[in-house]
């Protein structure tokens, strides 16, 4: 993994991209307006909106994009893609698989199995899973879970789980053999609305030239401000094309992660151990694959969401933040980085470049994620404990972290101070949730009320008592 392609030559007048392998060019077009907004004006009808938030899958399409030393299919929300951030890029929608007159074998697998009632969910289906069927190094039968953002209202799961197990074997055709070749080089791009610059520096350059400026990276919570609250940017600055954000670097003292790395991307990386672990638990509970290929662990940060996913773990590993200005950088500690609800330490002009995570990680970690549904939802509460023991078991740093408790997220320091010096006993443990039933003061909304968020608290340190220090 690494930094994408060299850009191409700055695009200055409208932008143009691939779309089903023709050149699509559009001469100005409001910040506003979504790649799904663009696909079914235009006739291709097959992606939907269904929610307009990337919930449901129902308007997913596919970009090439580069993998390794091959290219891939990535499935993404097409209504959480701002049109001039398609600029470069090369897209299929599901009206590209059956252009020759029969069936893609994915379509066959579906349509055989009846996969399908009304319809509507459909294309979303297919177009995940042929991103799937088509995933490079892949061994044996597709995995059903590649469909993981795509909700059906009608059908049930069972028939597109068969489908996906019977495409067992190679991808053929093609757009197998496109894969072969290189993925598009995306564009610079500068017009009076929309920037994508190639450089750390030239992004800091803009962003201090105009403060109204606003970054964006995988847009997965920004466009969903746009979808549904009508908020409009008059001038909005892509980092998708910064080399400099998208860093990976594991040396013996830490381990650095790209603020632009998306979490599709750090979760298919090669992580060292004991991150992996953790990881390998924590991402598959952040939101769906099709919102993990667009969003950015820096975003994620950056939104500052007092339920947000990320926050929690890092917290609980000591994790810094570099932060880069026009004039400088700087080194941030997440513990000090949230000030308000929806308010960080990020200063006008500044950008997150990357997520630091010191070494020796803790060997004993875990995260935690409550929330209506098991996969693919807001968390009622998320919480992370990582302890350090000495070779008596006596805990020597503690570390309490939650999401979902106060307007912020936090560190439970009360908690940690009555669990440093002593085991990790059952009785500890109890000591400490009393202390969390002294400090803590959760919010109540209609995922969950104050107290119920506080016995999570208190019976998640429970679980992971009885689940890895017992």
């Amino acid at each position: 993994m690494g930094p994408p392609m060299p850009a191409a030559a700055a695009q200055t007048e409208g932008i143009s991209f691939t779309l089903n392998g023709r050149r699509a060019h559009i001469a100005e077009t409001p910040n506003h307006t979504t790649l799904l907004d663009y696909l079914r004006a235009n006739g291709l009808t097959g992606s939907k909106e269904g929610c307009a938030e990337g919930e449901c899958g129902a308007c997913t399409v596919v970009l090439v994009r580069p993998e390794g030393d091959r290219s891939a299919y990535l499935p993404v929300n097409s209504c959480l893609m701002l049109l001039p951030m398609a600029a470069g890029h090369e897209i299929y929608t599901v009206e590209a698989l059956a252009a020759g007159g029969s069936l893609d074998s994915v379509q066959q697998a579906i349509a055989e199995r009846g996969g399908s009632q009304c319809g509507y969910c459909t294309p979303g289906f297919v177009m995940s899973l042929f991103a799937e069927h088509h995933r490079p190094g892949r061994g044996g039968a597709c995995d059903p879970h590649a469909m993981g953002g795509n909700l059906c209202r009608c059908t049930g799961y069972r028939p597109l789980r068969d489908a996906a197990l019977a495409l067992d074997g190679p991808a053929g055709g093609p757009f197998a053999e496109r894969l072969a070749q290189p993925a598009p080089a995306l564009p610079a791009l500068s017009t009076p609305h929309f920037s994508r610059p190639s450089s750390l520096p030239a992004a800091l350059a803009i962003l201090a030239e105009d403060p109204d400026a606003r970054p964006i990276a995988g847009a997965t919570d920004l466009a969903v401000e746009s979808n549904l609250k009508f908020r409009r940017f008059a001038h909005l600055v892509s980092l998708e094309c910064v080399p400099e954000l998208r860093i990976f670097r594991d040396t013996a003292g830490e381990l650095e992660l790209g603020a632009g790395l998306s979490l599709g991307e750090i979760e298919r990386a090669s992580l060292p151990e004991p991150f992996a672990s953790l990881a390998a638990s924590w991402l598959p509970q952040f939101a769906s694959p099709l919102i993990r290929n667009r969003a950015t662990l820096g975003g994620n940060l950056a939104t500052a969401s007092p339920i947000g996913d990320s926050a929690p773990l890092l917290l609980a590993l000591d994790a810094q933040l570099r932060i880069a200005s026009a004039t400088g950088e700087r080194t941030c500690a997440l513990e000090s980085f949230f000030h308000a609800y929806r308010e960080t330490d990020v200063r006008p002009g500044e950008l997150i470049v990357s997520i630091l995570i010191p070494k020796p990680m803790p060997a004993l970690a875990a995260f935690y994620k409550a929330a209506k549904r098991r996969m693919d939802d807001i968390s009622t509460l998320a919480a992370a404990f990582a302890f350090d023991r000495d070779d008596r078991g006596i805990v020597r740093r503690a570390r309490l972290a939650y999401g979902g408790v106060a307007a912020t997220p936090i560190r439970a320091r009360e908690a940690e101070a009555a669990l440093e010096g002593s085991r990790l006993t059952e009785a500890a443990v109890e000591r400490a949730q009393d202390v969390l039933a002294r400090t803590l003061h959760p919010i109540g909304d209609h995922r969950g009320s104050a107290g119920y968020r506080l016995a999570l608290a208190q019976s998640l340190l429970a679980k992971f008592h009885w689940e890895h220090a017992r």
